[in-house]
């Protein structure tokens, strides 16, 4: 279908702007469901599936719709690894890593040591009542974990947020602006380097992310080893910032639910599933057209790229009722697709909820009449990866 054609037939996709996706999507996913479902955005030079079903159909479909593609965003920061493989290769490089992420060795390897890092953060600004939660907590709180359970020293905080900062713009990228994709690569190389010297005074007894890949019954060498470390370093640390940064920013744009959840923090859970299905961290989750094929009545063109919207897909009326209304009442929030689904679905969703879960019940627990500072506060953003770029609140410290 050429360009003339594709403005013909999709219409509302041409009208949409990157700037009213970055602001706030929902209004123009909306406008898509109920007139283009699959429509074609200039934009960003791809298509946009926004109905809950069409987006997990296309998901499950890896024969045609594939990650495996030198066209994609995340292969060409990371390269091959297991969020951009297919088939046996995918299957392989996941079962190595997937042990650590079960919920029993989250349980029993790593929830103390995240209510430990979360403590010990929250009590260098505790005193202070007023703080901005992005950069003194919700940035830090998944680096530590993430450094912990990849066996990697603390003392590398302040690398890992610079490089992460790269790998979220490469991951937008998909203008494939050189300047984005170069400072990418030099992060992915310097984080290499530092991976390189924990390979070498490798202990493989060890109970780390690293020592378990590197004795791997599938025997990964060790540019696999850095290449998949890469790419669960990054989901480890963007999804958790955005969860708990969108948890508080629902909460508190919802007093009531944030009072039922201060009298109930069993509640949280349930604040975490449904914070994921109303603002989803991750946006999309993106395929690439294998080979020419029709779906939907659409043609679609080898190496297309196909954006299946997260976000879209959780305000689907004909799944939630009311869509665009937070409610810690819904009885089928876990059905979101936040975490995506089929062979992709996310690796660390199970650490991801964890972090979350400890980081509310302490920030509630210990940060008295806690409340939205919101003239030093930035409403969620991002087309990609949405969340508050700053989130200040106060409290009432104790003496």
């Amino acid at each position: 279908m050429d360009r003339s054609a594709k403005k013909e037939r999709f219409p509302l996709g041409h009208e949409i702007t990157l700037e009213e996706l970055d602001r706030d999507p929902y209004p123009a996913f909306a406008r898509l469901r109920l007139r283009e479902p699959i429509s074609w955005l200039p934009a960003l030079d791809m298509w946009y599936v926004v109905g809950y079903e069409n987006v997990r159909d296309a998901l499950l479909d890896s024969a045609r719709l594939t990650t495996a593609s030198p066209q994609s965003t995340i292969y060409d920061t990371f390269g091959e690894q297991v969020l951009t493989s297919e088939g046996a290769a995918h299957d392989r490089y996941r079962q190595a890593a997937s042990r650590p992420f079960a919920p029993a060795a989250i349980r029993t390897h790593l929830e103390a040591a995240i209510q430990e890092t979360a403590a010990a953060l929250i009590s260098g600004f505790e005193v202070r009542g007023q703080v901005d939660l992005r950069p003194a907590f919700a940035a830090r709180l998944p680096v530590h974990v993430m450094l912990l359970l990849c066996g990697l020293p603390a003392g590398a905080e302040a690398c890992m947020r610079r490089w992460y900062d790269s790998f979220e713009a490469a991951l937008a990228n998909f203008s494939h602006d050189p300047a984005i994709r170069e400072t990418a690569r030099q992060s992915v190389a310097e984080f290499h380097a530092l991976l390189d010297t924990q390979l070498e005074s490798l202990d493989d007894r060890g109970g780390s992310l690293l020592a378990h890949l590197a004795r791997a019954p599938q025997r990964f060498c060790n540019e696999e080893i850095k290449r998949n470390l890469s790419i669960i370093f990054f989901g480890g640390i963007s999804t958790v910032e955005a969860l708990l940064l969108n948890c508080l920013w629902a909460l508190f744009e919802h007093p009531q639910c944030l009072d039922r959840v201060r009298r109930d923090p069993a509640l949280i859970p349930q604040t975490i599933e449904e914070t994921m299905r109303w603002l989803s961290p991750v946006q999309s989750a993106t395929r690439h057209v294998t080979a020419a094929f029709e779906w939907r009545g659409i043609e679609f063109a080898a190496h297309d790229t196909v954006n299946c919207m997260l976000g879209a897909a959780n305000r689907d009326p004909a799944i939630f009722a009311e869509p665009d209304r937070f409610d810690l009442d819904r009885p089928n929030s876990r059905r979101h697709l936040g975490f995506a689904t089929g062979s992709h679905a996310c690796l660390g969703l199970h650490l991801a909820k964890a972090e979350a879960r400890i980081a509310l019940e302490m920030l509630l627990g210990r940060l008295d009449s806690l409340t939205l500072e919101r003239s030093l506060t930035l409403p969620p953003s991002g087309n990609e990866f949405r969340q508050s770029r700053r989130l200040t609140v106060r409290w009432s410290p104790r003496r």
